[in-house]
């Protein structure tokens, strides 16, 4: 079974994180139940609805009715977490924040997630995460250094500092809440998350290792032994030769004397990037994936979406599945085991949402 089988948890339909998190605890087996608007209106439809919504049970709620949200409060007894992503006050002025629902359900599990988080003075503002990134260092590191930032698409912020960070407080109440019998409030900010995931940088910069100027670093596309590289056919390869060892086997693969490359001058890496350029450039990325195949060099294909769902290695660790449309299964595996994925469960009324969990 799944490890989170019994768990019961109501997810607050919403944008980004929240509705990631949601993805992630039905798919470790969690029965979620997402109280989605009363107009059908969604937070994703269509193709993303049926990847970001499987596995959930959606359940149309009138917040703006008292009935309704009377009703909330009944399921809320019934269950172990709740996750939302409106700003701060939202929930308790439509009576149905922590302390609302606590009152009924002392073990309950509360999850927040916002981009700022529930206090500061930015708490109230509107933003993405764009901005919630920016505030934390991690966008100003990312891109080229005569360019302006370039923005990760919206893992680090949304998914990495707000739903990972929303799911591991979540599970580690429900774990505490088993044994104390008192329930927690989770407070998520994308802004907290992405600064931890970061912890790395200003460890490096304590040290010496690490400045501001992008495209300067061991990390950022500095190195020329770990970055991308275009070759002949307009697609790229993605070179890691960090260790001494793979550093070596880069060298010999692309037919250059370790003597004219020293790996750790700062000052070399301009040239050894043209030098590593030029010769990625005159073979196709699949010839170069074939040729550094069997070695160390830490250089392998950079695959579009489409392209990864059909990788060998992808395929077969089961990391795609196609239910509705192709998408990427759940992760972790347990027990060696992929869990399966189902499409978004058939819709329940309020009352039949609470017929099936009483």
């Amino acid at each position: 079974m799944p490890p989170l089988s019994g768990v019961r948890i109501l997810e607050f339909d919403g944008l980004g994180p929240v509705t990631f998190a949601g993805l992630m605890l039905a798919d470790l087996g969690a029965e979620v139940l997402r109280l989605t608007r009363t107009d059908g209106a969604a937070a994703f439809q269509d193709v993303g609805g049926a990847v970001l919504h499987r596995g959930r049970t959606a359940v149309p709620v009138d917040l703006k009715s008292p009935e309704d949200r009377a009703r909330v409060l009944r399921l809320a007894a019934l269950a172990d977490a709740v996750i939302e992503g409106f700003r701060p006050g939202v929930m308790e002025r439509l009576g149905l924040g922590p302390d609302d629902l606590a009152a009924r359900n002392g073990r309950l599990v509360y999850g927040r997630v916002t981009g700022w988080g529930q206090t500061g003075p930015l708490a109230h503002q509107v933003g993405h995460d764009i901005n919630y990134i920016g505030l934390t260092g991690a966008l100003y590191a990312m891109g080229e250094p005569d360019r302006p930032p370039r923005p990760p698409l919206n893992l680090v912020g949304d998914y990495g500092g707000g739903a990972m960070m929303l799911v591991v407080g979540v599970l580690a109440a429900l774990v505490e809440a088993r044994t104390s019998g008192r329930g927690r409030v989770v407070d998520a900010a994308m802004t907290d998350g992405a600064g931890l995931l970061s912890a790395l940088f200003p460890a490096l910069a304590a040290r010496g290792l690490w400045s501001d100027r992008r495209g300067a670093n061991l990390l950022d596309g500095g190195a020329p032994f770990y970055r991308c590289y275009a070759c002949r056919d307009g697609r790229f390869v993605a070179v890691g030769a960090l260790e001494p060892r793979f550093y070596a086997a880069l060298l010999s693969g692309l037919e250059i004397d370790p003597a004219e490359a020293p790996q750790h001058d700062p000052a070399a890496w301009p040239g050894l990037h043209d030098r590593f350029a030029a010769r990625f450039a005159t073979r196709d990325r699949d010839d170069w994936s074939a040729h550094f195949a069997a070695t160390e060099a830490c250089v392998t294909p950079v695959l579009t979406f489409a392209e990864a769902a059909t990788h060998p290695h992808n395929r077969a660790r089961g990391a795609h599945v196609e239910v509705g449309v192709v998408q990427p299964a759940p992760s972790p595996h347990f027990d060696g085991k992929i869990a399966p994925v189902t499409a978004e469960r058939p819709a329940l009324s309020l009352d039949q949402a609470l017929a099936r969990w009483a």
